[in-house]
């Protein structure tokens, strides 16, 4: 809740006053959730200038004055625990961050919209002037471009069948386990891998820094365009803000490992902008989101559905996506498609929650049928849980539809809303995930109104991003090793149980605020009873205020307050019936 409180306006002195946000309470106060969303970058950004670390990758010699900074070699040596703290830390303190800063948008915060963005904005590109962190895909990402610069195919060679038979500048710099595995993105994303290369040279510093600037343009371009989405609704506006761009937890998982996710979520947000205008442009835009990405191939169902009872736009639609799908997959690098098809669902990472069930398996099992029963079943629970969602989701016009309008007939709600149901039930189910793959959740669900999946978001990236501090497969001292292993193969899975249980809470008792209500809801307290004959005594007196039901009304009848949810009690007092005239005779005493 919060105090009113006013601010003079200048200028017009006739102008009413504006109302200013004064929270009572801390957990609604937004200057705490600012501070948690700076301090989180802050944090980050020490932990990466001092160089090379448990958490932060090591990028080889630096040949140039470009971005990433951080303290020379040498003069510091990190410690292992310091900076891990550090991150847990960030990350924490993040999370409280936006979770404060939800429950002040609900409680009536109105932020001024450009000032958030410009200050998420901010923190996306101060946290690539220090190396990434935690995660060595970036490196991997610079291998495969690497393998393309020198006439290799990435889809069809490993960087480790080159660098194990000659020696290269730049593969020699790349970490497990990723060494052995040929490329699974999509060509645009290949692209700008080679890119990376041409700008970088022969130096992994460099050639890293530009693929942090391919991971934060694109992010910033989507969070635009999510903002673009929600025009004409200043506090649908907020929201999207805050949940895209000025998000500690997706700074922190898409921008501080420079992961290549924002290319295919900008493309499919581009194509989410002409739903209700060009259905082949829409086409268009998702199939070069595909052509970085197969996975956000879940954004193109949604946007099918969503024109399904409009063949001739179901058509268009079917028709741009082909464009640029067939020439990336067919004319330009046919093997890359196959490849993400096999690698992609290979795969149980630790902190899911289908690893406990794959390491049981196991022991009864070779790793492959375990894997394969572990599949079925995330397959199997992958509808089941969209189902769910798609009938506890509110359905929230996307801002712009007008009011007469009904938002199950809006081909941008349906296909927003659809994309973070499929999208959310992926996630969810799946066995392979990480904290990087939510962005694709977070973009629509930042569009729509408040909801109980907010929370269960929130519930899920937080423990992912610590499950992987340190993440990289290198050696930390035994200690290290313990806590951040328990943290990923217990702590992680069974909190992602916990995300899969509140979405089925969620779908049972939809009615309840609380992420799992299993008490019984409290039956509502009982107002004191008025006492409807105190009015034939004369004892209440009229406009008497100090009732305990409430202030007076009529004689006798309390005024409800609006704070009880619940009807009062009617009560029906029985009065005796008055004497007859020759009963009073009787029974009154003869005069003397």
């Amino acid at each position: 809740m919060s105090t009113a409180r006013t601010r003079r306006r200048s200028g017009n002195p006739a102008k009413p006053p504006r109302p200013i946000y004064n929270p009572a309470v801390w957990h609604r106060n937004h200057r705490y959730a600012l501070t948690g969303i700076v301090g989180a970058t802050v944090l980050t950004l020490l932990a990466g200038v001092l160089g090379p670390s448990a958490v932060t990758l090591t990028l080889g010699p630096r040949k140039s004055y470009l971005p990433p900074w951080y303290l020379p070699a040498g003069h510091v040596h990190p410690n292992e625990w310091l900076v891990s703290i550090m991150i847990w830390s960030a990350i924490i303190l993040g999370a409280i961050g936006l979770w404060i800063g939800l429950r002040a948008l609900a409680d009536g915060w109105k932020p001024k919209i450009k000032k958030l963005f410009g200050l998420g904005a901010a923190l996306s590109l101060l946290t690539i002037t220090v190396p990434p962190m935690t995660s060595a895909d970036v490196l991997i990402y610079a291998a495969y471009g690497r393998l393309q610069a020198i006439g290799r195919n990435p889809y069809e060679i490993t960087p480790a069948e080159v660098f194990r038979s000659q020696f290269d500048p730049v593969l020699r710099w790349t970490e497990r386990p990723w060494q052995d595995t040929p490329s699974v993105y999509g060509p645009i994303t290949s692209w700008t891998q080679l890119v990376a290369n041409k700008l970088g040279g022969e130096n992994m510093h460099d050639i890293v820094f530009w693929l942090q600037v391919f991971s934060v343009v694109p992010f910033i371009l989507a969070c635009t365009g999510i903002v673009l989405l929600a025009r004409g609704d200043a506090r649908r506006q907020a929201r999207a803000v805050l949940l895209t761009i000025a998000n500690p937890m997706l700074i922190w998982a898409v921008v501080a490992g420079a992961h290549n996710d924002s290319l295919s979520v900008m493309f499919a947000v581009a194509g989410m902008l002409f739903m209700r205008k060009n259905a082949f442009l829409a086409g268009i835009g998702i199939g070069l989101a595909g052509c970085a990405k197969v996975t956000i191939g879940l954004w193109g169902l949604a946007m099918l559905w969503a024109y399904r009872r409009e063949p001739k736009k179901a058509a268009l639609l079917c028709l741009g996506t082909a464009i640029p799908m067939g020439l990336a997959y067919v004319l330009w690098q046919p093997a890359a498609f196959l490849q993400a098809a096999l690698h992609n669902g290979g795969y149980v990472s630790v902190g899911s929650w289908a690893n406990p069930i794959y390491r049981l398996l196991d022991v009864f099992m070779t790793g492959t049928h375990a894997k394969i029963v572990v599949g079925v079943i995330c397959y199997a629970a992958l509808p089941v849980i969209a189902w769910m969602l798609s009938r506890t989701v509110p359905w929230s016009a996307a801002p712009g539809l007008p009011r007469e309008a009904d938002p199950e007939r809006d081909p941008l709600t349906i296909a927003i809303r659809t994309a973070l149901v499929l999208s959310v039930a992926w996630l969810i189910t799946s066995m392979y995930t990480l904290s990087w793959y939510d962005l694709m959740a977070w973009t629509p669900l930042a569009v729509l109104a408040a909801s109980k999946l907010d929370r269960i978001m929130l519930m899920r990236i937080a423990p992912l991003s610590l499950a992987y501090v340190p993440g990289r497969a290198i050696d930390v001292g035994p200690a290290l090793d313990f806590t951040a292993s328990r943290i990923r193969d217990t702590v992680s899975p069974i909190v992602q149980f916990g995300v899969l249980l509140a979405v089925i809470m969620w779908w049972r008792k939809p009615e309840r605020e609380e992420l799992f209500p299993f008490r019984r809801e409290a039956p509502p307290a009982r107002r004191p009873l008025p006492v409807l004959a105190a009015a034939r005594t004369g004892q209440a007196k009229p406009g008497n205020g100090k009732d305990r039901g409430g202030d007076a009304g009529p004689i006798g009848q309390p005024i409800p307050t609006g704070r009880s949810r619940t009807r009062p009690r009617e009560v029906s007092v029985r009065v005796p019936p008055r004497p007859s005239g020759d009963q009073q005779n009787r029974r009154r005493p003869r005069s003397r």
